[in-house]
């Protein structure tokens, strides 16, 4: 066996970001307001989406327009959306969140959340294959995509619709290859690698919230959130991906599981909060962990969906709301059923749009915000200028929670994004507080 493959462990599928969720309309010199249209390439996950829209103001609307590297990530934020946006009436806020987290970021999930998974899922394939001009839902616009891309993406979803019980070894095989991959030589002792990354790097990076027994169940099996009782034992679909290789000349696709196994899920949920006492420690170890962090902070941002809805969940008592809902009310609902946010709307772009964006009357100087994830920001380029309000914030993920890579190459990291953003003439937004998670920038001054 050999030392390893240290690059591996943030894997080439990103599931899940590598920062906290944001809320991109006041993350920059001014909170912007009034029509808003917010610019996300390679988020991977709907984080930002749904903290951005917990923070607008009710007068106020939103468009965001996503880009991703691939389909299957397009897929599962479609999936995650149409989770956030489960009618109360069909699905409790507690439970609602119990469900979401469960796909979100576990590899195995339980029968009643498969049977929810797949519903979903022939919704939306239904609504992409059906819908060509005008979408069904305005959260889960897929009309600008390309016919070839709506047609994998048809696919992606029908794979989800399927039955998961025969492939279980598949995704318990998967997730220990890419462990065995990652640690070579160390794995017979992994334990003292998963307590070194934990206590050493994320502990240090302030994620302290990270619980070592969770954290390890993770590591070892890639179960996030265990909230119930009950047997995680399904593969969950939205984490199964083709990763091809080249053999003998050949060029092979292999089914796996190819996203992060080191930096973890709790990340965008699960290390930071508004509620001050999540973080109170004692003797040293913090009180709550980053699932009951994640847990408070999602049901919140559920709560927000309801009230931009116009009909708060405080309108029912807490009893009625949370009463689970019989399983023939969920197999029944449709996206048309979906809560409708007033003010919002998200629209899917072709996955090589963003440097086709300029060359359109449309998007220029729109975007009053863009955010670029860890992996996407080399496509950063000077045209970004042209589809950039004249006052518009850019956000760039940095590589702090990127664990395989040592300081040297995290601050290396961050010096190369400052000379990408400088090059598509942004500069640093210097009054903004210190920040080594996320860079800002503002358009550079002529």
């Amino acid at each position: 066996m050999s030392a390893g493959r240290a690059s591996e462990g943030a894997g080439c599928f990103t599931w899940w970001g590598f920062s906290p969720a944001r809320d991109l309309l006041s993350t920059g010199p001014v909170t912007l307001e009034g029509e808003v249209n917010v610019l996300l390439v390679g988020s991977g996950d709907p984080r930002h989406i749904l903290k951005t829209i917990a923070g607008l103001q009710n007068e106020n609307s939103l468009h965001v327009w996503v880009i991703e590297s691939s389909m299957e990530e397009v897929a599962r934020q479609l999936l995650l959306l149409y989770l956030a946006l489960m009618p109360q009436e069909s699905m409790g806020n507690n439970e609602k969140t119990e469900v979401f987290l469960e796909v979100f970021g576990n590899s195995e999930i339980r029968s009643q959340t498969e049977e929810i998974l797949r519903h979903a899922a022939s919704q939306l394939s239904l609504s992409v294959t059906e819908t060509l001009e005008t979408a069904t839902h305005t959260c889960l616009n897929t009309t600008l995509l390309k016919f070839k891309e709506r047609d994998e993406l048809a696919r992606i979803l029908k794979l989800w619709i399927q039955p998961q019980t025969s492939s279980s070894i598949l995704m318990s095989k998967a997730w220990d290859y890419r462990v065995r991959q990652h640690l070579g030589t160390r794995y017979n002792s992994k334990g003292g690698s998963f307590d070194w990354d934990l206590t050493m790097k994320l502990h240090e990076k302030g994620c302290g919230a990270i619980n070592k027994q969770q954290y390890v169940r993770w590591r070892e099996r890639g179960l996030a959130f265990e909230m119930r009782e009950g047997i995680y034992q399904i593969p969950n679909p939205s984490l199964l991906s083709s990763r091809v290789f080249n053999q003998k000349g050949d060029r092979v696709a292999v089914r796996g599981y190819w996203g992060d196994i080191v930096s973890s899920p709790y990340l965008a949920f699960g290390i930071e909060t508004e509620d001050k006492s999540m973080l109170k420690t004692q003797n040293g170890k913090y009180i709550k962990t980053a699932q009951d962090i994640s847990i408070a902070n999602v049901q919140a941002l559920f709560q927000s969906l309801s009230s931009r809805r116009g009909c708060p969940t405080t309108s029912q008592s807490d009893a009625e709301a949370e009463e689970p809902s019989p399983q023939s009310d969920r197999k029944s609902v449709t996206i048309s059923d979906l809560m409708r946010l007033n003010g919002i709307s998200v629209t899917f772009l072709p996955m090589d749009s963003l440097h086709k964006l300029p060359q359109k009357q449309k998007y220029s100087h729109f975007f009053n915000s863009l955010y670029f994830s860890a992996s996407c920001v080399h496509q950063l380029g000077p045209t970004m200028r042209q589809i950039a309000a004249p006052d518009a914030v850019l956000v760039v993920e940095l590589a702090k929670y990127i664990l395989d890579l040592s300081k040297v190459q995290e601050a290396g990291f961050a010096k190369e994004v400052v000379s990408i953003a400088l090059v598509a003439e942004f500069e640093p937004w210097l009054e903004g507080k210190i920040d080594d998670v996320h860079a800002v920038f503002i358009p550079r001054r002529k």
